[in-house]
């Protein structure tokens, strides 16, 4: 493929054209389908939705147009027919990207693959008389309608009196900081997070393309003011969302960014302890902490790895291998969750919802992390040429085992060493720039990335 990456289409808007959406939309369409249109809030998302809008149509579809969404919003509406997000998530202003969905679902690399075929055959216009139409639809009201019943069902035993028979405000008491980082989360988080009864302070609230309030990407570097904020604000906890609120990042009440993977742990550990199925599943990524699977072992059930943005991929192949008494309990990578009991896509949305009623359950941030165990993290760039990086990589799946005999190993995805204490490391190849990546994580943390370093400098070296 040539224009799908780890999540979907993605690039600057000198790539990301309407002539692109146009071909995009023509490829993807067909008499009979119907799609679900949103955007964030991009200044180049109008143009592009229109241009989405009229390949679609062009091509048999009928366009229900949503507006400006949160990405989790559109996926929603997406159940029972398809759906096109204009987006590029977490990228700077000037881009803009163009995610594919079907009845709730990201579209798989197989039907990526299809699209892309079908833009370069340029053969998607159907007869003048089966073109579509459109109209409006409004999906927000019911998605945040939605997630506030999820959650509080859910995660009724978090308010004050516990009683579920009949589910109290789950997050009454807390008073919660909310970044909404001038994205699409806007129109959602703090209305849904106020009507579970929480206390909400909302900043950067004003959906805006050029991000003004600070860089579209939740980093602790981003976050820097918003931190500080929280930790002079008396909050209970701050949130904070990327451009369309796929993204969730959680601050403790001193304004420090909680580890992604420590997130991860807790809330995949509640999932698999809630589930009933006596083989409960949670699917992560590879450069995900084994603080993972320790915790999600310790309430009863075992994590499985995908390739990084094939979540989606992950649970259906999951739910295939599995037998009857396989339940997917959780779905996420870090900074991205799928809660897979109210639907099948990446909803920080939810996310913020759900971590803010654990945060209630637990009393405070720091009882709620309590039980992970959360060791030094390092993550490494190496220099590698995109030419050698297939052979390199070769090379290492044999001596990163060489160099570490003592760790478990698994090529599926890079090569990742698990070892005894919990330490692991990863190697992967960038799919964007000139690196190899390397990931660790251990008590000697150091020691592990010098070692695995100079391991994988000599490969590069050996095959430049």
């Amino acid at each position: 493929m040539t224009l799908f990456g780890t999540a979907g289409i993605r690039g600057p808007v000198d790539e990301v054209t309407p002539s692109l959406a146009l071909a995009v939309g023509q490829a993807a369409g067909e008499p009979g389908a119907t799609f679900v249109v949103g955007r964030d809030g991009r200044e180049t998302g109008p143009a592009l939705s229109a241009a989405m809008e009229a390949g679609l149509e062009s091509a048999g579809a009928d366009v229900r147009r949503v507006g400006q969404v949160p990405t989790p919003a559109l996926a929603y509406a997406s159940r029972g027919r398809r759906g096109v997000m204009l987006t590029a998530s977490h990228n700077p202003p000037a881009d803009n990207g163009i995610k594919l969905f079907a009845d709730g679902v990201e579209y798989d690399s197989g039907a990526e693959r299809a699209v892309d075929e079908a833009v370069a055959a340029e053969d998607g216009l159907a007869n003048w008389d089966e073109w579509g139409d459109g109209e409006r639809l409004a999906v927000l009201s019911e998605y945040r309608d939605a997630v506030t019943g999820y959650v509080r069902e859910r995660f009724a035993d978090a308010g004050p009196d516990g009683d579920a028979a009949t589910p109290p405000d789950p997050l009454e008491g807390l008073r919660i900081a909310v970044d909404c980082g001038n994205g699409v989360g806007a129109l959602a988080t703090p209305q849904v997070l106020e009507r579970l009864g929480a206390t909400v302070v909302a900043v950067n609230a004003s959906v805006d393309g050029h991000f003004p309030g600070r860089g579209s990407k939740p980093t602790p570097e981003t976050l820097a003011e918003f931190s500080a904020f929280v930790a002079d604000g008396e909050f209970d906890l701050g949130l904070a969302h990327d451009g369309d609120a796929d993204r969730l990042v959680v601050l403790d009440p001193d304004g420090e960014v909680i580890h992604e993977d420590t997130v991860l742990a807790v809330v995949a550990a509640r999932y698999t302890a809630d589930s009933d199925a006596d083989d409960p599943v949670v699917v992560t990524t590879p450069n995900a902490s084994a603080r993972i699977d320790e915790r999600v072992r310790a309430a009863g059930g075992r994590v499985e790895r995908v390739r990084l943005g094939a979540l989606h991929e992950g649970i259906a192949r999951e739910r295939e291998r599995g037998s009857d008494d396989t339940e997917i309990a959780f779905a996420a990578e870090p900074w991205k969750h799928i809660h897979t009991a109210f639907g099948g896509w990446i909803d920080g949305v939810a996310s913020a919802a759900v971590v803010a009623a654990l945060v209630a359950a637990a009393g405070d941030t720091d009882r709620l992390r309590e039980p992970v165990t959360e060791r030094p993290y390092r993550k490494v760039s190496l220099d590698c040429p995109d030419t050698a990086k297939s052979d390199a990589m070769s090379a290492l799946e044999s001596d990163l085992p060489d160099a570490f005999p003592e760790a478990a190993v698994d090529t599926d995805y890079g090569v990742r060493l698990e070892f005894d204490d919990a330490s692991w490391l990863l190697v992967r190849p960038s799919g964007t720039e000139p690196y190899v990546r390397l990931y660790a994580e251990s008590e000697s943390v150091d020691d592990l990335v010098d070692e695995a370093s100079g391991v994988i400098e000599a490969a590069i070296e050996d095959v430049r």
